[in-house]
Order: structure tokens, then C-alpha cells, then sequence
């Protein structure tokens, strides 16, 4: 269920800021269409930092109503606040979520024995499946194998979302983990190596645009065709760097909206819109995708 091309989902809004349901409802179906493996809602591309937590709920359940079983959905329901996780996590117990990805705690910083109580105090209220996020870019701490190997022994964390980019993390964690834990990257630009060195799969901001063929790279490297992985791969290349040119979601919003997808490439702040230069770039690199 969690393996090949998952989606890290934008969240699309009105001119007011407003989820957009019909562009949202255009968003699952053509991931439903392109057999996209399962949909991220509410994750960091999913713009969760500037979403209060019923408007989070809200939103995540709105993509469980539109998704009707078609696709599985994944909560984001990370937090630096440990029982604000928990609050989250239980919200979406018997929802028909199939699993949560839970983000390293944000802003302050814990330790090992921290990021370890953490994620073991979630996994002991809830019987849903935990994906870890580990993302030190952007949270400021970075959960090591040691730790992940001691959080892997509880039976409903179930796997990782490693985007660090560093490629030498994955013998590091396969080594001290069972076989069954997934390892999922976080990092579109280095997916496909990810991928070749064990990995399960990514949770791609790419994705958001191009489905079919982050779906049909995914499954190619999945079944050890890493040759015409490759062909695709190099395609998407120039876009896998141009949406993360400035930070993650205004590049992919923009695009999305540039080809139909959504009606608006409306951001909270402090999201501001995209620079003039970095949409030339964007065109240029979705043409060379040849989508």
C-alpha cells in the first residue's frame, strides 16, 4: 500500500484562503486516474504550518470524503508538542485513514532519548500506523538510525520518510531494522537512487504534476528496470530541482495552477507568490519532462 509514488498533496485554496474543494476534488481524481499509490494530506507541501488544527481535520477528512476508498489516504499529524501529535493522531482513529506520517518535533529541538519518547508515546495511543518524518532542514533535529531502530520495534510504526538527501542514511537504517519497515524518500531529486539502494518509494512534491510518470518511474525501479527508470528520471530532472528553487509549496502551486490542475495558486502567509524568474524555469522544465 506504501510503496512506489505517493503524493505530498497541496492544499488548494480560493482568493480567500479557503480550501477549494473542486480543485481538490480535481487533484484526487487525476491521482485516482494515474494510479498514484496513496495521497499525503496535510503534510508540509500540504501547507499544515499555517492551517489551524480543525481547519487541518477539516481538510483532511474533506480529501477522505472526495478520495471514497479509491486511493489511500495518509494524515499528516505530526507536532512539536506531544500531546497536540496525540490529539492530532486520535482525531483520525476509525476515520478510514490508513496510516499517519509524523514529523520529527519542529522549533525545539529535542534530543535522541526526546525524539524517541515522542514517537513512543504516540505509537502507545493509537492503533493507526506511523510513517516517521525525518526532514532536519526544516525541523532543526534529525532522527538517527539508532533511534529509529529502537522506535521500529513497535508493531504500528511501520516505516520512515527520510528526506535528508543523504544517500548513506539507507544502509544505516536497513542494517538496524527489519525487512518489512519501509523506507520512503522525502527527496524527489534523489528518489530514484534512493530507491536502488532498497528504498520503498518516495512521497514526491513532483508528483503533484506529472503522476503517470512518477508512477511509471517508481514501478519500473520497483521491479529492478532501472534503465528505463533512468529515461524517465533524467526527464523530470530539471523540475525535480526547479520546485524546490524557492520553498516548497510556491513553485508547485504555481505549476499546478500553470497547467489546469487547481484554480488558484493562493498562499498563506508567510508563503509569498513566486518570483517572475523561477516561472520561465518552471516552464522550461516542464516541457522537458515531455509530459
Amino acid at each position: 500500500m506504501f510503496t512506489g509514488s505517493i503524493v505530498a498533496l497541496i492544499t488548494p485554496m480560493n482568493k480567500s484562503g479557503n480550501i477549494c474543494y473542486s480543485s481538490l476534488k480535481n487533484l484526487i481524481d487525476y491521482h485516482v486516474l494515474h494510479k498514484t499509490t496513496a495521497i499525503v494530506s496535510i503534510g508540509t507541501t500540504g501547507e499544515s504550518a499555517t492551517l489551524s488544527q480543525e481547519e487541518h481535520i477539516k481538510a483532511v477528512m474533506l480529501t477522505l470524503e472526495i478520495a471514497d476508498k479509491r486511493i489511500p489516504i495518509i494524515a499528516g499529524t505530526g507536532a512539536n508538542a506531544t500531546t497536540e501529535a496525540i490529539s492530532l493522531t486520535k482525531r483520525f482513529e476509525k476515520s478510514g485513514i490508513s496510516a499517519c506520517l509524523t514529523v520529527t518535533p519542529y522549533y525545539n529541538k529535542p534530543t535522541q532519548e526526546g525524539l524517541y519518547q515522542h514517537f513512543k508515546a504516540i505509537s502507545e495511543n493509537t492503533e493507526l500506523p506511523q510513517i516517521l518524518y525525518n526532514v532536519p532542514s526544516r525541523t532543526g533535529c534529525d532522527l538517527l538510525p539508532k533511534t529509529i531502530k529502537r522506535l521500529s520495534k513497535f508493531n504500528n510504526i511501520i516505516g520512515i520518510k527520510e528526506a535528508t538527501g543523504d544517500l548513506s542514511r539507507i544502509n544505516k537504517i536497513k542494517n538496524v531494522v527489519k525487512d518489512n519497515f519501509l523506507l520512503i524518500s522525502g527527496d524527489d531529486a534523489t528518489a530514484l537512487d534512493f530507491m536502488q539502494l532498497g528504498g520503498h518509494g518516495v512521497i514526491s512534491v513532483t508528483a503533484n504534476v506529472v503522476a503517470k510518470e512518477m508512477k511509471k518511474m517508481c514501478s519500473y525501479a520497483l521491479k529492478g528496470d532501472f534503465i528505463n527508470a533512468r529515461i524517465i528520471n533524467k526527464r523530470l530532472s530539471l523540475l525535480h530541482e526547479a520546485l524546490f528553487s524557492e520553498p516548497n509549496p510556491i513553485p508547485i502551486k504555481w505549476l499546478a495552477k500553470k497547467i489546469g490542475l487547481i484554480k488558484y495558486d493562493t498562499l498563506r502567509l508567510p508563503m509569498t507568490p513566486i518570483s517572475y524568474s523561477l516561472k520561465i524555469k518552471l516552464e522550461k522544465a516542464f516541457q522537458y519532462a515531455n509530459v
